[in-house]
């Protein structure tokens, strides 16, 4: 399998784009667990960062760019530029991460 660059830059040093083979997108939805609302709850009267939901929020983003570079692969694609990520909440206890980014190939 050959490896994929992903950046969030519109370029690669040292790289010419010769094709630009369209957007290429990955998405999970993630819903929240009701016992960690209670503890986040608790939490978030005496202050501090939510682990558990930092931990389910990293994994959302892993899944999200694999997703992403299947797709990449599919197109044939040697980088992925102009990355970004897009969070938005599709339920009171769920939220949509979305990475999305413009597939191209280099000059031979």
């Amino acid at each position: 399998m050959s490896h994929i660059i992903v950046c969030t830059t519109e370029t690669v040093a040292g790289k010419d784009i010769g094709e630009t083979l369209g957007i290429v997108r990955g998405n999970t939805i993630r819903a929240r667990h009701v016992g960690r609302d209670i503890l986040a709850g608790l939490k978030n009267i005496v202050g501090g960062e939510l682990h558990d939901y930092t931990k389910l929020m990293a994994e959302a983003r892993e899944q999200s760019i694999d997703r992403m570079l299947d797709e990449a692969r599919d197109l044939g694609a040697d980088a992925i530029v102009g990355v970004r990520f897009s969070t938005s909440v599709v339920a009171q206890s769920a939220a949509e991460i979305l990475v999305f980014g413009t597939a191209v190939k280099f000059k031979s």
